[in-house]
C-alpha cells in the first residue's frame, strides 16, 4: 500500500511539471534596460583616503545614474564591500554591466590614510588621467565615455606627488581636452553660478577681469543655460568692487572693464545685465522665480559663499567650454569624517543625475 501511495505522487508530480503554465514573459516596462546603449559615464573616484568612494557607492546604490552605463577608475578596495565587477583591461568591460570598476595598474594592498599624501595624490591624479583618455575612445568601444564625473580631490595630495602644474580638476581638464575657452560653474535647485576667476589668489583677481575673458563666460554661461533647457537665458554680471564701483568712486574696473563686455555680449544677442552690486545680485537670482537665470561672478568666494549657503549639499560643479560634460560634487576631501559612514552622498547623486542628463543630450545630438 505504501508502495502504491508513493507511486501516486511521483504520478501526481510528474503531471503538475506537464501542465503548469510556461512564464510568461516580463512586460517591456519591467524589463532589465539595454544597458550596452546606453551613454556612458567615465568616473574618477577621487583621492582613496577622502569621502570620494564612500559617496560615489551611495549614490550609485541609490539609482543616481539611472539611465547611464558606469565605468569607476580607481583601486576596487577603496570602494570597500560592493557588488560590482572589477577588471584590470579597458577591453574587459562588459557592456552589459551598470556599473563597472576599472583598476588600471597595480595596489600594493596597503591601507588608504585619511589625509594628504602624495601616494594618494598620485591615485587620484592618474584616476582623472585614465576618464579624460575614456572620451577620446572610438565610438562604440566598450570604455567610451560620454561625460566625466570627477570625486574630490586633494590639491595638497597632489602637490605632494609631484602633480603642482595644475591648480585642479578645472585646469588639468582645459589642458587635456585642448579647451581654449573655459570656466568653472555650479548647477543647483537654487541658484546657477559662473566664475571669471577661480582658483588664484585674491590680489590677482583685478588683473584677471579683462572684457575679453568676462564675454567669453557670459556666452559660456549662457550656453549651460540653454544646456539645460533655458531657452532665453538672463545673465546677471556681477561687479568686482563694492556697489559694482559707484560710479568709480570705489573701483574702475566695472565700468572700464566689465560694462563693456556686458554691451558686446548683448550686441550678440545674449540678454545680460550688469555689472550689479555683488551684495544683492545673488538673491535676484535665487531660484526658482528670480529676475536672472545664472550669475556670472568675478572670483571664486563672490560665487561660492551665496552658492553653498543655500545648497551645499546639492550643487553641483561643471566645467565648461570642453567639448565633454564634465561634474563634480561641490565638496572636498572631508579627511575627517571619510570612513566613517557619516558623508552626505546628495552633492555626488546631483553631480552624476546631472552627468547623466548632459551625456544622454551628447550622446542622442546629431554630431
Amino acid at each position: 500500500m505504501a508502495r502504491l501511495a508513493r507511486v501516486w505522487v511521483s504520478f501526481c508530480l510528474w503531471i503538475s511539471r506537464k501542465t503548469k503554465p510556461a512564464p510568461h514573459p516580463l512586460p517591456s516596462a519591467v524589463r532589465a534596460p539595454d544597458t550596452a546603449n546606453l551613454p556612458c559615464i567615465a568616473v574618477s573616484m577621487g583621492d582613496p583616503g577622502g569621502i570620494g568612494p564612500e559617496v560615489l557607492c551611495a549614490a550609485l546604490r541609490g539609482g543616481a545614474a539611472e539611465g547611464a552605463r558606469v565605468v569607476i577608475y580607481g583601486p576596487g578596495r577603496a570602494l570597500g564591500r560592493h557588488e560590482w565587477p572589477v577588471v584590470h583591461d579597458l577591453a574587459d568591460i562588459d557592456q552589459g554591466e551598470p556599473v563597472v570598476v576599472c583598476q588600471l595598474g597595480d595596489d600594493d594592498g596597503q591601507p588608504f590614510d585619511h589625509d594628504s599624501t602624495a601616494r594618494g595624490g598620485a591615485i587620484s591624479h592618474t584616476q582623472v588621467l585614465h576618464a579624460i583618455d575614456a572620451t577620446k575612445l572610438a565610438e562604440g568601444h566598450p570604455a567610451r565615455a560620454h561625460a566625466i564625473c570627477t570625486g574630490p580631490i586633494s590639491k595638497a595630495a597632489w602637490v605632494a606627488a609631484g602633480h603642482g602644474e595644475h591648480l585642479g580638476h578645472t585646469e588639468l581638464l582645459a589642458e587635456r581636452l585642448g579647451a581654449s575657452r573655459h570656466a568653472m560653474a555650479f548647477v543647483s535647485p537654487n541658484l546657477l553660478v559662473a566664475l571669471v576667476t577661480a582658483h588664484i589668489p585674491l590680489r590677482e583677481v583685478a588683473s584677471a577681469v579683462t572684457a575679453e575673458r568676462v564675454g567669453e563666460v557670459i556666452e559660456l554661461a549662457a550656453g549651460l543655460c540653454r544646456n539645460l533647457g533655458i531657452e532665453r537665458p538672463r545673465v546677471a554680471v556681477a561687479g568686482l568692487n563694492p556697489h559694482a564701483g559707484e560710479g568709480g568712486a570705489l573701483g574702475t574696473e566695472d565700468d572700464a572693464v566689465i560694462l563693456p563686455a556686458v554691451q558686446a555680449s548683448r550686441a550678440k544677442g545674449i540678454d545680460a545685465t550688469g555689472p550689479l552690486p555683488g551684495d544683492t545680485v545673488f538673491r535676484d537670482a535665487r531660484r526658482p522665480g528670480g529676475k536672472f537665470d545664472i550669475v556670472v561672478a568675478m572670483y571664486h568666494d563672490q560665487a561660492l559663499a551665496p552658492l553653498k549657503l543655500v545648497a551645499f549639499d546639492s550643487a553641483v560643479n561643471i566645467t565648461l567650454g570642453l567639448g565633454v560634460p564634465r561634474t563634480s560634487p561641490d565638496h572636498g576631501t572631508a579627511f575627517g569624517i571619510a570612513g566613517r559612514g557619516v558623508a552626505d552622498a546628495g552633492s555626488m547623486a546631483a553631480a552624476l543625475r546631472l552627468a547623466v542628463r548632459l551625456a544622454t543630450k551628447r550622446a542622442t545630438s546629431p554630431t
